[in-house]
């Protein structure tokens, strides 16, 4: 007899699976960087992939610290010729850029030459942790309808949480976290009665099944390939980051009643109307926020979030992703390094595949005509 489903424990697994997951890395020192021979050889690790590029740098930085020319560090790394956006998840920038997996993956490390051109700055560990806070700040506000949870975290526990994901303590993480009361999504319990409207007081964070629609903070990768490719392994290296939209779109979830769970094809299909179905569309009650993905998260995402929540935006496509809808196919979808099956509950990948910033990363391959 199959033991019964246990779905506290699950999410447990889940949780500590996508904190145990790391991408195993071969990090070479660019040629312009050694300055003595033999030239070192390259540096085996294991990047995290909740965690950033920039977080490896001591390590990286020691191994290779008596070969590295005078002068002041300006910290890069590469693959294949494409400067890498630091403020990127490893796991997400892995998912992204490599069609066919490689293991170990080959990466180049830069300390001089920064490209400004491309990259914002970096000032390490405080830019980091400065776009994680941000990206919680957004997400919160998304979720609750306000970040002052965030807002009102004790600086005690703000150094708490950032080093719990710093240093991959999920234990450590959970202790600060759960204080935020940002979770689980519920797909029931979305209505909440008037009796419960008028006891809770309008400064007090709301849970996402607290009454107003279950809304998901969701980051889209959305990269072009060839659309006559016969397997996605063959795709062609990115060489820049125009073939790649950045997107921020919650998914909300309105009570339905009689309807089934949401499917993560389902959650797709709304997320990227112009790419997933047959005309580019989308709701006027959609909100959505598109950009190039050439600066990491600021406070306009909050203010952004913020007008969407307050009003309803007239959502629209531009001209260019409406030009694009009309030539690309969906190819492949990967969440935290998998191609799940679209008819898994999206809430469920929404719950146990969120990164720590509370965002739920997913890389789209597009396959595109060409012009």
């Amino acid at each position: 007899m199959a033991a019964p489903y246990d779905e506290a424990a699950w999410s447990e697994e889940a949780a500590r699976r996508v904190w145990g997951g790391a991408v195993p890395l071969q990090v070479h020192l660019h040629d312009a960087d050694v300055t003595a021979l033999p030239p070192p050889p390259p540096f085996p690790t294991l990047g995290p992939r909740i965690g950033y590029l920039p977080l490896l740098i001591p390590v990286i930085k020691a191994h290779f610290s008596n070969t590295l020319p005078p002068g002041v560090d300006t910290v890069w790394f590469e693959y294949k010729g494409l400067p890498l956006k630091w403020y990127v998840p490893i796991g997400v920038l892995f998912d992204l850029l490599c069609a066919d997996p490689e293991r170990p993956w080959n990466l180049i490390v830069h300390f001089r030459g920064y490209p400004s051109e491309i990259l914002s700055p970096c000032e390490g560990e405080d830019s980091v942790k400065w776009t994680y806070m941000n990206s919680l700040k957004e997400a919160t506000f998304i979720i609750t309808g306000n970040s002052k949870s965030v807002m009102n975290m004790s600086q005690a526990d703000q150094i708490a949480l950032w080093e719990s994901v710093m240093k991959v303590n999920l234990d450590g993480y959970k202790n600060v976290s759960t204080r935020l009361k940002l979770g689980p999504f519920e797909e029931d319990g979305l209505v909440q009665t008037p009796s419960v409207e008028r006891q809770q007081s309008s400064d007090e964070p709301e849970s996402p099944g607290s009454g107003k629609p279950c809304r998901v903070p969701v980051r889209l990768y959305v990269r072009s390939v060839q659309e006559d490719l016969e397997d996605i392994e063959d795709a062609i290296p990115l060489s820049d980051w125009e073939s790649v939209s950045y997107i921020n779109r919650p998914f909300e979830i309105r009570k339905v009643e009689g309807r089934s769970y949401i499917t993560l094809e389902h959650a797709l299909q709304t997320l990227l109307p112009e790419f997933f179905s047959s005309k580019p569309a989308i709701r006027a009650d959609d909100s959505q926020h598109v950009e190039a993905l050439d600066s990491p998260p600021d406070d306009s995402d909050i203010t952004n979030s913020s007008r969407s929540s307050q009003e309803v935006e007239q959502a629209s496509v531009s001209l260019r992703e409406a030009d694009i809808a009309k030539k690309a196919k969906v190819k492949l979808v990967r969440v935290q390094g998998i191609e799940l099956d679209m008819d898994i509950p999206f809430l469920w990948v929404a719950n146990n595949l969120k990164n720590p910033e509370y965002y739920l990363h997913i890389s789209v391959y597009v396959g595109k005509r060409k012009q």
